[in-house]
């Protein structure tokens, strides 16, 4: 005879209610795995969100530019001459990219492609008297520039848009002007590796919390930085492009790659060992907070073990009065339900506290407030994974509990 599921379920009630301090223990052991499952993903969230928007201070989704080429090894000639044999090196052709304008005019026709603007790099040294500093300078557009990276944001002193249109101004990290004890309107002397020197004044000075960035890096205008590497009006090194969603670069990147023979690379490729680090911590993060959850899920084994063993002759006077090993295993899986119910939602509470009182933490630096935030995804996988392993952990003791034999039982 099969019971209903609502008989069933007041058993299980009853078994919970006569045990409650068993119950409160097991359903603790859940809310401390939940709890800390939730806030370590977060966590780890946290950071990886933190290191992309640190990656995105500088580097496009996608960029375009000529990549070095190697001169061949080998090269062989028809008929009976002698082959060529050579020692491969990068070789010494220009690395600009040909009719730049036209090529980001067609870039920017594709759908997926928010903005397209020209970058010219410079390797420069900062001088002042007798110092000086090795450095990196950025030929830009600087309204293009700041509306792809939002340099806006960092400007500590002096304005953006004041280098617009003025051909010896720079914008200038806040390590440079700290070692040179420069301000604002003060002078810079930039010299390029070509050999050509700028006395520049500066309009800027940016701090992005970053010691690479803020003690090599420079911007001015594109028309300079093509005086410094001594070119023409149309030269440009490097081409970036910003897509909506920065995680099917490696899509966009392909399609790209059909419009223009230059290397087309994407910030994955660009970052790869950022990006390896990042997915080793989430990782070890998920093992060791998934390891907690499947350790805490044993207190609801145990403790309907021990239900069970207590309970063996009621068990068997229920089979005897015609409940089915199914309905035995209802009973059972009803109260780790409710155990793991109870666990479960305590946990996302505490989790939501944990994450609530770290967010408010000053790290101080780039880092700013702690980088952990509420995230939905996170909390509904928690949700799940932590009703999911109660009920695989009631599941056994009730199957064991499901076999009991009423007639030894009675015989004993």
């Amino acid at each position: 005879m099969k019971m209903s599921h609502n008989v069933n379920f007041n058993i299980a009630i009853t078994h919970i209610i006569t045990r409650k301090k068993q119950t409160l223990v097991a359903a603790l052991g859940v809310t401390i795995g939940v709890s800390v499952f939730l806030f370590m993903n977060s966590l780890s969230s946290g950071f990886s969100s933190f290191s992309r928007n640190e990656i995105f201070k500088n580097s496009a989704h996608i960029k375009i530019f000529k990549d070095d080429e190697v001169s061949s090894s080998f090269a062989p000639t028809e008929g009976n001459g002698l082959s060529l044999v050579v020692n491969p090196q990068i070789t010494t052709l220009s690395d600009k990219i040909v009719d730049p304008g036209k090529l980001i005019n067609r870039v920017k026709e594709e759908a997926y492609v928010l903005n397209a603007m020209a970058q010219v790099a410079v390797d420069i040294f900062y001088k002042r008297g007798k110092s000086q500093i090795k450095g990196s300078g950025n030929g830009v557009n600087i309204t293009e520039y700041n509306d792809m990276f939002n340099l806006q944001k960092y400007i500590v002193a002096g304005d953006l848009n004041s280098l617009s249109g003025k051909q010896n101004g720079i914008i200038i990290g806040s390590g440079i002007a700290e070692k040179f004890n420069l301000g604002l309107n003060d002078n810079i002397t930039v010299a390029s590796s070509f050999g050509v020197s700028k006395t520049l004044k500066i309009t800027g000075i940016f701090k992005t919390g970053s010691s690479l960035n803020d003690n090599t890096k420079s911007y001015f205008n594109l028309s300079l930085a093509r005086q410094l590497v001594k070119e023409g009006p149309s030269y440009v090194s490097t081409i970036f492009i910003k897509t909506p969603d920065p995680d099917h670069s490696e899509v966009y990147m392909k399609e790209l790659q059909q419009l223009t023979p230059y290397k087309v690379e994407d910030w994955k490729t660009t970052n790869a060992d950022v990006l390896a680090g990042d997915k080793t911590r989430n990782a070890l993060m998920m093992a060791i907070s998934f390891s907690i959850l499947v350790v805490a899920s044993f207190g609801i084994y145990n403790i309907l073990s021990a239900t069970i063993a207590q309970k063996i002759n009621d068990i068997a006077i229920l089979k005897a009065t015609g409940y089915s090993g199914k309905d035995v295993v209802r009973i059972f899986l009803f109260e780790a339900l409710i155990m793991g119910i109870i666990g479960t939602i305590a946990g996302l509470l505490a989790g939501a506290v944990l994450i609530a009182i770290m967010s408010g933490i000053y790290m101080g630096g780039p880092v700013g407030y702690f980088p952990i935030e509420y995230e939905l995804p996170l909390f509904t996988r928690s949700l799940f994974l932590g009703l999911i392993i109660t009920l695989c952990a009631g599941y056994f003791p009730a199957r064991k509990a499901a076999r009991v034999d009423p007639v030894e039982i009675f015989r004993r």
